[in-house]
């Protein structure tokens, strides 16, 4: 029997790093995972403070020691000065996936017109995959809905774990075998 997917879940906020109030990032981002993933999958989490540092070391753990193909991060998106993850991801990564961004914030500004404030992005280390996502619960979500039709497939091409979705929730595309 294979292995289960390590798959990556940070949240990033310094309220919900020191316990001022709850995770609710991480917990929604295993929540999707969960009802559109159904290849087995562990998640292995961590709660961070915005600071650009540990989130560079929490990535390049989580990618190079604890062998997670894919990452996910929550928060540390928006305008505000202590807001570095995509600053972070960046800095840690061997190339960046501009697309994941685009397509997230287009999926947002169906929501609300505030999605342009969001710089959302993707990037690869090695065999892994990160992808930033929004603080908001609802609006992770609304991002992975719009972005996870995709990434199984990415995964493939970069050499990261075999993930199947259920396709009543998330049909993955895969190009047909000639």
């Amino acid at each position: 029997m294979t292995e289960p997917a390590r798959i990556g879940l940070v949240t990033v906020s310094d309220r919900a790093s020191a316990g001022v109030y709850q995770d609710l990032g991480g917990p929604a981002m295993a929540e999707w995972l969960s009802r559109a993933l159904v290849t087995p999958w562990q998640a292995v989490s961590r709660v961070i403070s915005d600071d650009r540092e540990i989130i560079e070391t929490t990535l390049r753990d989580l990618a190079d020691t604890e062998s997670c193909g894919l990452i996910l991060t929550t928060g540390g998106t928006g305008p505000a000065p202590r807001d570095v993850t995509p600053e972070a991801t960046e800095a840690v990564c061997d190339k960046m996936m501009p697309g994941y961004g685009e397509l997230m914030r287009t999926a947002s500004l169906k929501v609300v017109p505030t999605a342009i404030l969001s710089r959302q992005t993707a990037g690869i280390r090695g065999r892994t995959l990160i992808i930033n996502l929004p603080g908001k619960p609802s609006a992770i979500a609304d991002c992975l809905d719009a972005v996870f039709p995709a990434t199984p497939y990415c995964l493939d091409l970069i050499g990261g774990p075999w993930l199947d979705t259920d396709p009543a929730v998330c049909a993955a595309f895969r190009p047909k075998k000639k």
